[in-house]
């Protein structure tokens, strides 16, 4: 297999293209206010409501070939890790509205040279469920973001109903062999949140390569978690509840796995929306995830994770630069969003440079 390598004209930015990110921050910064009235606090305007906040180690393979030995993974070895996982809405819903995921990587003790702004020694990882983007391009993010935007005001009620629909989309779509990436978006199943996979979703500078991440678990005990489903009726909490009583008498284990780039026009860098066949180029393993049996919802960490930690995807070593449309998108409108909640809550942002910083 021949792969493609990274250069940077690879990336096309559309003329207008500062004008739609300027756009998306506004909506989403409207977004948040209207979020913050309802419920006396700014939350993140995305993967608000979180399941589960723990810390663990990443081990890099040994052996690795010498494309996927790059960058972050280009030497054997052991980082501590902070991850995060959350529900995908950027406001505080109840469970019967299950819509994407997300799980947020922090790695630990990463030298080298960081894209701009990037100060500490962490490279970050933000991962969600499904392997696409399903608006594609900074574009798409902006019209639908003006939807969902549109949306945050009303009733809770209605929100479930939307994601039931799409969820019995899917479903139906499932027995054609077939699925909606944007019914997933609004109406992810009942699953429980460590029996799922989290995916870059965009490409990313791979060193000399390019390519999209997955996570995917490893461990017997969350395979048995396959066929688990919540009812959200009896625990408007439950997929919180779940991820903390699965981390109090297990561990979690996620083989972390690189898509590289080796078609440009079935891979596309620009449309995040096109899913790569793995028939081109499969998940590959480049490093193990391992996160202990613990405590995974403290009030203080708790409270670190969700009013003072960022994760960001400008948070990156420059042989992982974000790439194409929507990763352009998000490295500006990741900073500006946490600047307006962290300024609206009186709270310092922390750029974690250190896992001891990390309360138990």
């Amino acid at each position: 297999m021949t792969y493609l390598r990274y250069a940077p004209d690879i990336e096309r930015p559309t003329p207008d293209e500062q004008e739609t990110i300027d756009g998306i921050i506004k909506g989403m910064t409207q977004q948040s206010q209207t979020v913050e009235k309802r419920e006396h606090h700014a939350v993140r305007a995305s993967h608000a409501k979180s399941s589960a906040c723990v810390i663990g180690e990443m081990t890099v393979s040994e052996g690795l070939p010498p494309e996927l030995a790059q960058g972050l993974f280009a030497r054997p070895g052991t980082h501590k890790v902070a991850v995060r996982f959350a529900q995908g809405p950027g406001e505080t819903l109840g469970d019967r509205v299950s819509t994407h995921r997300g799980m947020s990587i922090k790695v630990f003790d990463v030298p080298g040279d960081k894209l701009p702004g990037h100060d500490v020694d962490t490279q970050d990882f933000v991962l969600a469920t499904g392997t696409t983007f399903p608006s594609g391009t900074a574009a798409g993010f902006l019209r639908d973001g003006t939807v969902i935007g549109k949306a945050t005001g009303l009733p809770e009620g209605v929100k479930s109903a939307v994601a039931a629909t799409a969820r019995n989309l899917n479903r139906v779509l499932h027995a054609f062999g077939t699925e909606s990436a944007m019914a997933d978006f609004l109406g992810h199943p009942y699953s429980h949140p460590l029996a799922d996979s989290y995916f870059s979703q965009a490409p990313m500078r791979f060193g000399n390569y390019v390519a999209k991440l997955g996570a995917v678990p490893a461990s017997p005990a969350q395979h048995d978690l396959a066929e688990w489903r919540l009812d959200p009726h009896q625990d408007e909490d439950g997929f919180r509840h779940a991820a903390v009583d699965y981390f109090g008498g297990n561990d979690a284990v996620y083989e972390l796995k690189a898509q590289l780039w080796a078609d440009a026009e079935r891979q596309p860098i620009e449309d995040a929306s096109v899913d790569w066949p793995v028939t081109i180029s499969p998940y590959r393993t480049v490093a193990t995830i391992r996160l202990p049996r613990q405590d995974a919802y403290s009030p203080e960490r708790v409270r670190y994770f969700d009013e003072m930690m960022t994760f960001r995807p400008a948070h990156s070593l420059s042989e992982h630069r974000p790439l194409g449309s929507v990763m352009r998108a998000r490295l500006q409108v990741y900073r500006a969003l946490s600047d307006f909640r962290h300024r609206e809550n009186g709270v310092t942002a922390e750029n974690t440079a250190l896992p001891e910083s990390i309360p138990a």
